[in-house]
């Protein structure tokens, strides 16, 4: 029997005894901070997970399925062009309106699929902080200096976090360099435009079901989000039309699995949520009964991806909510102590802004609306600043999902380097602004 590791299973049981034991169960702020870790949960499994989770786990499923590891290193790779892969990674996010969390399973994607530290790292910051919409919103609300800081310091966060872990982490990615010196040319089973045009019907997917609603006055968005449902449809119509022309789709397998998502859109018109399940369940089922092949592989792919990703996301979901609520409701640590300590332009309330905004939980543009009653109560522009930079593109669920990723290590760095940089950048347009 080794002792050294029944001492931690007995350290452990005592320390559950002891938590349960003392929980202060029927204090209001305790009980309260219970229910807003449920609330935030229940809000995000209705919101996110099938408009936005499932979407993205079924791009990143397609890449490890459609796209050869071959090709991924050869624009994302550690030898790939540095200037291309780090153009296209820093502005991803005009296209993927997309939040810390849905983000996550296409960083996996492409990372396991090869991709080298430094450009995926920049996609991944990039993806949930440089939304078009996001931006213009923050413009139009907390004023046109806050909007182009907010955009400028997003794609400059990207590259140059992109580069930092790549220099810090360089030895593993020469090692990398190596290992792919020799690799094969990637077998060509369909043109480079049909798999162009299949991830976008995916993404375009992904984007239209979550457009967020834009005022009026915004005639381009407003058009979009209401024809957000249309446009939708028609993205899934051009990749089932995909999937039975280039993929081999059966015919009878892809009107049977359409026809529910189809019926219910209909009938309850209201209530899209519901066709866009049926949808996605159909899908599933048309992958998993085509028998061995790339189709079967997109979904298995795409399940392993749910099975590592969606518990520590509703886990995380949950604490977070815990601890600091939703917006307009208070979690274990009060609001007031929150605002007090982001006023003025110090160095201390810059940085407790971008750690509190880097374990928050933000969706894709409430970060808008919970800083202007911020600022309302005091908060600095330097730290109003510093969440914009921080809070999108980092939470404490895909803090957690990120270290099942790429490693404790690496994500432990990739948080400080955004917490540092957008405590700086805070100071800096404080100073000035």
């Amino acid at each position: 029997m080794n002792w050294k590791d029944e001492w931690k299973w007995l350290a452990g049981f005592i320390g559950v005894f002891f938590a349960f034991y003392f929980l202060p169960v029927g204090l209001p702020r305790f009980d309260g901070a219970i229910t807003e870790g449920l609330e935030l949960a229940k809000w995000y499994t209705r919101e996110h997970v099938v408009l936005c989770l499932v979407p993205a786990l079924f791009i990143a499923g397609g890449i490890s399925a459609f796209v050869s590891q071959a090709s991924v290193m050869k624009y994302f790779g550690a030898k790939a062009n540095k200037f291309l892969s780090y153009g296209v990674a820093s502005v991803s996010g005009t296209i993927l309106a997309v939040c810390s969390c849905t983000v996550l399973p296409l960083f996996a994607g492409i990372y396991k699929r090869g991709a080298g530290l430094g450009p995926a790292i920049a996609f991944l910051y990039s993806g949930p902080a440089i939304n078009v919409l996001a931006i213009v919103l923050t413009a139009r609300i907390l004023g046109f200096e806050m909007g182009a800081a907010r955009a400028i310091g997003a794609v400059v966060f990207s590259v140059v976090i992109g580069l930092a872990m790549h220099f810090i982490f360089r030895h593993e990615e020469d090692a990398k360099v190596k290992a792919q010196a020799d690799f094969p040319e990637p077998e060509v089973k369909r043109p480079l435009w049909q798999t162009s045009l299949y991830f976008a019907a995916m993404a375009a997917v992904l984007i239209f079901a979550n457009w967020a609603k834009a005022d009026p006055s915004d005639a381009f968005f407003y058009a979009l989000f209401q024809a957000k449902w249309l446009l939708t449809a028609a993205s899934a119509v051009a990749l089932g039309l995909m999937l039975k022309l280039w993929f081999g789709a059966d015919s009878k397998k892809l009107i049977i699995a359409a026809l529910p998502a189809v019926i219910l859109a209909f009938l309850y018109r209201d209530l899209p949520v519901l066709s866009f399940s049926a949808g996605f369940i159909g899908l599933s089922w048309l992958l998993n009964s085509s028998g061995e092949g790339e189709m079967s592989d997109w979904f298995a792919a795409s399940w392993d991806l749910s099975k590592q990703i969606f518990p520590l996301l509703i886990g995380g979901v949950f604490v977070s909510g815990f601890l600091l609520g939703r917006p307009g409701h208070e979690g274990v640590i009060p609001s007031t102590w929150v605002a007090w300590a982001v006023g003025g332009n110090s160095f201390a309330a810059n940085f407790f802004s971008s750690i509190v905004a880097a374990f928050m939980y933000f969706a894709t543009l409430t970060e808008v609306p919970i800083l202007q009653g911020l600022i309302g109560s005091g908060m600095g522009k330097g730290p109003a600043l510093a969440l914009l930079l921080a809070g999108p593109a980092l939470s404490l669920p895909s803090m957690l999902v990120l270290k099942s990723v790429m490693g404790t290590k690496k994500t432990a760095v990739y948080v400080t380097l955004v917490v540092i940089m957008a405590t700086f950048s805070g100071m800096f347009y404080g100073t000035f602004f």
